[in-house]
C-alpha cells in the first residue's frame, strides 16, 4: 500500500467520532418495609461510565401479607440495550416476587425513581382456613407472626433467597402463604439483571399437634357452642399438618356433634353445609395449619357461628319418623315437619378416621327428594364417610 493511501486512511479513521462516555444514575439500595408504604420512591447519585458502556437499572420486590423486601441496582453495564421489562416471577395472593430491568444508552436514561411500575393495590382477600408464619427478614424468622392465608393459598412456604451482585451476597429468609407446595418461589429464575438468584427451602418441620376426639349428643348443638378441649398431643410424620374437624347433624329435637384433632396429610379446609334447613341439617368444619399446637379451636363456635339462622318455620302437613342415634334407627317417633319440607329421609352415615369410628342412624324431614344428605361425598376433613 502506498504511503499516500495509508495517510488518507489514517486521516479518515481519526476523523470518525469516538463513542461518547455516558453519565448514568448510580446506586445500590436494599430495604425491608411494611407493605403499607408502597409505592416507594428513591434518589441516586450519578457516575460517568467508560466508552461503549450503557446504563442499567434493576429493581426486585418480594412481598407477603405484611412486609416487602426491595433491592435496587443502578449503574454502568456492558450488556446490550433492553427495553423496560416487568416480570412476575411469583404471583399472589400470599407471597409474590416481581422485577424490573432496563438497559439503555442515553445520558441518565436509567431514571426510574419509584416502585410504581411494580406495584398495584392488592384486592381484599377472602380468608381461608390455613394459617402460616409470615416473614421477610435479613436476619431470621424465629419469631414470625402467624396469619390466616387467603382462600386461594393452601400451603406454607419456608425458605431462603440468596441474592448475589457485585461481589456481595444477601441471605433473605422468607415465610408466607403460597397456592402450590414446593420450593419454587422464583419459578426457575436464576438471574435478574446483574443479580444472581438461588433458592433453598428448609425440610418440612415435624409438627406437634393437639390430639383427641369428641362426641356430643343433645338438643340445640346447632345453636349453642360447646367446649372442644383435648388433653392429648401427637407428633406428626414429615409432610403432615395439624387438623381439626367437626361434623354436626341436627334433626330438630336432637343433634350429634363429632370432632377430631390431630395430624393429617389432608389439605382441603372448608366450612360446608351439606344439607340445609328446613329439615335435617348436616354441616362440617375442617381446618389445617402448619405450626405447633395450631389446631386449637376451644369450642364449636367455629362451626356454629357460620350456620344459617332462619326464623323458625311454621308447621307443615307432612309427618315423618324422626331419629338420630349411634347405630341404626330401630325405634323412631313421628314428628310434624316444618313448612318447606316435602319428603322423609332414612339412612345411615358410617364415619371412620381421626380417632372416630361410628355409624350414625338418621331419620327426619328434608326439603328435596334425595337419597343422600352428603351429596355422595366420601370424605369430610379427616373423616371418611359412607352414606347408605
Amino acid at each position: 500500500m502506498s504511503p499516500a493511501l495509508m495517510l488518507a486512511l489514517l486521516v479518515i479513521t481519526l476523523a470518525l467520532p469516538r463513542a461518547r462516555a455516558l453519565d448514568c444514575h448510580f446506586g445500590v439500595a436494599e430495604t425491608v418495609r411494611n407493605v403499607s408504604e408502597q409505592p416507594l420512591r428513591w434518589t441516586t447519585s450519578q457516575k460517568n461510565c467508560g466508552e461503549g458502556l450503557g446504563c442499567q437499572e434493576t429493581v426486585m420486590i418480594a412481598q407477603n401479607e405484611l412486609f416487602m423486601y426491595l433491592v435496587l441496582l443502578k449503574g454502568c453495564t456492558e450488556a446490550a440495550n433492553q427495553e423496560a421489562r416487568v416480570t412476575e416471577h411469583s404471583t399472589g395472593p400470599g407471597l409474590s416476587i416481581i422485577s424490573y430491568t432496563r438497559v439503555c444508552r442515553k445520558n441518565l436514561c436509567n431514571d426510574l425513581a419509584t416502585s410504581l411500575p411494580l406495584w398495584s393495590p392488592r384486592p381484599p382477600k377472602v380468608p381461608g382456613s390455613v394459617r402460616c408464619p409470615v416473614c421477610l427478614s435479613a436476619e431470621s424468622c424465629l419469631s414470625a407472626p402467624e396469619l390466616t392465608c387467603p382462600a386461594e393459598s393452601s400451603h406454607c412456604y419456608n425458605g431462603v433467597l440468596h441474592l448475589t451482585a457485585g461481589g456481595g451476597t444477601t441471605r433473605l429468609p422468607v415465610q408466607g402463604c403460597i397456592s402450590q407446595p414446593g420450593c419454587n418461589l422464583l419459578n426457575g429464575t436464576r438471574q435478574v439483571g446483574p443479580i444472581s438468584l438461588q433458592e433453598t427451602c428448609y425440610p418440612q418441620a415435624i409438627l406437634t399437634c393437639h390430639r383427641g376426639s369428641m362426641l356430643r349428643m343433645s338438643p340445640n348443638l346447632s345453636q349453642d357452642p360447646v367446649t372442644w378441649s383435648t388433653t392429648g398431643e401427637e407428633q406428626c410424620n414429615p409432610g403432615e399438618v395439624c387438623q381439626e374437624t367437626l361434623l354436626l347433624i341436627d334433626v330438630g329435637h336432637r343433634s350429634i356433634l363429632l370432632g377430631s384433632k390431630g395430624c393429617s396429610q389432608i389439605s382441603t379446609p372448608a366450612i360446608t353445609i351439606h344439607s340445609r334447613p328446613p329439615g335435617v341439617l348436616v354441616a362440617s368444619y375442617a381446618r389445617v395449619c402448619s405450626s405447633d399446637y395450631c389446631n386449637s379451636a376451644a369450642d364449636s363456635s367455629v362451626l356454629v357461628n357460620a350456620l344459617p339462622r332462619p326464623a323458625a318455620p311454621a308447621p307443615g302437613h307432612l309427618q315423618c319418623p324422626s331419629c338420630l342415634v349411634l347405630g341404626s334407627c330401630s325405634e323412631s317417633s313421628n314428628v310434624m315437619c316444618p313448612q318447606g319440607t316435602s319428603h322423609c329421609y332414612k339412612g345411615q352415615i358410617f364415619l371412620s378416621g381421626g380417632g372416630v369410628t361410628a355409624p350414625v342412624g338418621i331419620q327426619g324431614c328434608v326439603a328435596h327428594p334425595s337419597s343422600t344428605l352428603l351429596n355422595r361425598r366420601r370424605s369430610i376433613g379427616v373423616f371418611n364417610v359412607l352414606e347408605e
